[in-house]
């Protein structure tokens, strides 16, 4: 079970990120630009979800298209899953308590790379190699 410690420690382990407290919510950002954060359900996404709504916290966080959306969200939808206003979207919502803290750094690691950018996106990942 990932926590939101986890998700802080990976987030903030990655070049230019801040955090802040989004109107009560964690928000993780590079260059001002979010990545993952915090995404509280909306009555809409509760009628949409109906009795598949998650009653635990919910993670959201870019992908680097809609290709990979679908792909993540074939291949778990105990974890991942999407709502009408994330359609169109290369957003994904992740049920945190259901996902393996090991599958964290690279979900993080790849919604900062599709947000950051190219020029530091590019740093990082030469320095990787």
């Amino acid at each position: 079970m990932a926590t939101w410690s986890d998700v802080r420690t990976v987030a903030l382990g990655l070049p230019e990120v801040g955090e802040s407290d989004a109107r009560g919510r964690l928000e993780w950002r590079v260059r001002d630009k979010g990545f993952v954060w915090e995404r509280a359900l909306r009555r809409a996404d509760l009628a949409a979800l109906g009795d598949a709504a998650p009653e635990g916290p919910v993670l959201a966080a870019w992908v680097p298209d809609l290709g990979a959306k679908e792909a993540l969200l074939a291949d778990d939808p105990a974890v991942y899953f999407t709502t009408p206003h994330f359609n169109g979207y290369p957003v994904v919502l992740i049920r945190l308590e259901e996902l393996d803290p090991a599958e964290l750094p690279e979900l993080v690691t790849e919604a900062w790379l599709a947000r950051a950018p190219k020029r530091l996106a590019r740093q990082f990942l030469d320095a990787a190699t």
